[in-house]
């Protein structure tokens, strides 16, 4: 299975515990890969600083106000480019790379407007994550 497809049943895992209210590990396909449980258990364990990075960026909007598929993509992505060395596997991807994917994940499933929402959400983090500004995160000083 393609690390992509792997970020994109972790993100839908998360989508569906969200809506749901359900229990991640209820959520997840039997046959679920590592990397996508791990992934989306990593999102739940920073996910109030993620939550917060989202809306501190995400202006004129709510969290509860962000379609909660965005949210989840949103929550992928961040983990990838804040704690890489947390991440399961023989290497992480670099922040570009995971901005990348979450704007493709938003132009396959989501609204028109979705991936320019995500990719400016995550852009703005990238430049702070870049200037070192990001308390609490695997890049900062």
């Amino acid at each position: 299975m393609l690390r992509t497809d792997q970020r994109r049943a972790a993100v839908w895992a998360l989508y569906q515990s969200d809506l749901l209210g359900r229990q991640l590990d209820d959520v997840f396909p039997r046959d679920a890969h590592g990397f996508t449980r791990e992934l989306a258990r990593l999102v739940r364990t920073h996910q109030a600083g993620l939550d917060e990075l989202i809306s501190t960026h995400s202006t004129g909007w709510t969290l509860d106000r962000i379609a909660p598929l965005e949210r989840s993509i949103l929550r992928v992505g961040l983990t990838e480019m804040l704690y890489p060395d947390e991440i399961p596997g023989e290497r992480s991807i670099p922040p570009e790379g995971a901005i990348d994917e979450a704007v493709e994940t938003a132009k396959r499933f989501c609204g028109a407007d979705a991936p320019a929402f995500v990719n400016g959400i995550l852009g703005a983090v990238l430049r702070e994550l870049q200037a070192g500004t990001i308390p609490g995160s695997a890049h900062a000083d």
